[in-house]
């Protein structure tokens, strides 16, 4: 049994973690007293794949402590190719070398060489001081990192921690994105609700970000949004990402330096039959390694139920949020109330398509194009939706009651979405302010 209905693939999850060196240890949540099992046995009843014993190669440790990292070493770089150039020529013809030496397949070559002049031409775009310096630094030590992956591929575990040392692979996906925004142009909603989620997460309670989701780019952006004023939420993200974003190699490595739950799409489970047992059967110990963060309480998650990425409209070329999926909602929600914690759900709206756009339509093969730019972005956040008081008038059946929450949370991303938009696309900045929609901007990002 799986959390993930047929129509909804791939959801994204961020939970704090108390294991992140970036974070003062009393900034962190209290610890959280393990939970009896009286309290904990209802999950097993409605989710029993929860009930499996864990994977023979998993670490020990109670449900509020669990935090596994992929058991496979991760070597430096041996190579100089790209980590020692000092132009843009030295890259270029690094990636030529390394295609004649066979050591580069040549889809791979076409594709960085692709997305160095993308991304050169957005940064130079951004008219920062310096942009081609910045380009050069942060390209080489991406071309170096894909570079490594394609020579020692990493294998992701089905909980995956953001690995810092002796890289710091999270740092290093937060400065390749931060030239893309125009931070002058960006905006945060209801900013003083982010705090209020800290306080519950120092609590022991669990918070969960109901999301519409649009690019890759989506956990850089939500952390730099957030990283002035709510570092200890920016800091500890933990996702539940989709196979692609572990397996396509000038992605992987931004992927690591972030906490995945590591599942497979809905959408492309059956791309290869073959392989359709062997995918559920991983969907299943992620989804037993979320029902144990969860138990531990403290956690964030950030969950895009539309199950994928949000595309423009084949007409009017308008971007929107994608529709959710009731059912992926609902099991969410069963999910964190089993936890046997108090559970939080808000409604969030992010805007940052222009940083790096999808594809216009599903790709059934790894390896789409990435094209990048310059832009301002933004995210927003509504108060929490209580599932009962919002369905109290529903009555029965029950999916009467979920498909009113599902479109109330929707209604709410929407709401706050078109206020976002305004203020980025529209030209209005902060007077696309709403009542219930507050936009600001933190003072780094005027500077």
């Amino acid at each position: 049994m799986s959390i993930f209905s047929p129509s909804s693939p791939t959801l994204f999850f961020f939970s704090t973690t108390n294991t992140n060196p970036r974070v003062s240890p009393s900034s962190l949540p209290s610890a959280v007293t393990s939970l009896s099992s009286s309290r904990v046995r209802p999950i097993f009843r409605r989710f029993p794949c929860l009930a499996l014993s864990p994977p023979a190669n998993a670490a020990h440790g109670t449900a509020e402590t669990v935090h596994r990292r992929s058991t496979q070493p991760l070597s430096g770089s041996d190579s100089r190719t790209f980590i020692d150039a000092r132009s843009e020529q030295d890259l270029l013809s690094g990636i030529q070398r390394e295609l004649e030496a066979g050591t580069l397949p040549k889809p791979i070559a076409q594709a960085m060489e692709e997305l160095y002049q993308n991304y050169k031409n957005a940064v130079l775009q951004s008219g920062a001081p310096h942009a081609e310096d910045i380009v050069l630094s942060n390209m080489r030590v991406a071309f170096d990192r894909m570079f490594l992956d394609v020579k020692e591929p990493f294998v992701f575990s089905p909980y995956h921690e953001a690995i810092l040392e002796p890289f710091n692979y999270y740092m290093f996906g937060q400065n390749y994105i931060r030239p893309l925004v125009n931070f002058r142009e960006s905006y945060v909603g209801n900013v003083s609700v982010f705090s209020v989620m800290e306080e519950q997460l120092k609590q022991g309670d669990n918070v969960v970000l109901i999301s519409n989701h649009q690019t890759e780019a989506d956990p850089a952006v939500i952390a730099l949004m957030l990283e002035t004023t709510n570092p200890h939420i920016s800091e500890n993200i933990i996702y539940v990402a989709g196979d692609r974003v572990i397996t396509d190699p000038l992605c992987k490595p931004f992927s690591m330096g972030r906490n995945l739950l590591c599942v497979y799409s809905k959408k492309h489970m059956n791309d290869d039959p073959e392989l359709a047992d062997m995918k559920k059967r991983s969907n299943t110990r992620s989804l037993k390694e979320m029902a144990l963060l969860l138990r531990g309480g403290s956690k964030i998650i950030w969950i895009a139920p539309s199950g994928g990425r949000d595309r423009p409209d084949p007409i009017t070329n308008q971007w929107f949020p994608a529709p959710f999926d009731a059912t992926s909602l609902d099991n969410m929600r069963r999910l964190v109330d089993h936890a046997g914690l108090v559970g939080h759900i808000y409604p969030l709206a992010i805007l940052c398509h222009d940083i790096m756009p999808p594809p216009l339509q599903v790709e059934k093969e790894i390896g789409e194009k990435r094209l990048v730019s310059f832009h301002g972005t933004g995210i927003s956040v509504a108060p929490e939706l209580n599932f009962q008081e919002v369905t109290a008038s529903c009555g029965s059946p029950r999916r009467f009651a979920k498909a009113a929450y599902s479109q109330a949370l929707y209604d709410s991303v929407c709401e706050q979405y078109k206020v976002l938009h305004s203020a980025v696309h529209g030209g209005k900045g902060l007077e696309a302010s709403t009542p219930s929609v507050s936009l600001s901007q933190p003072l780094q990002f005027l500077d």
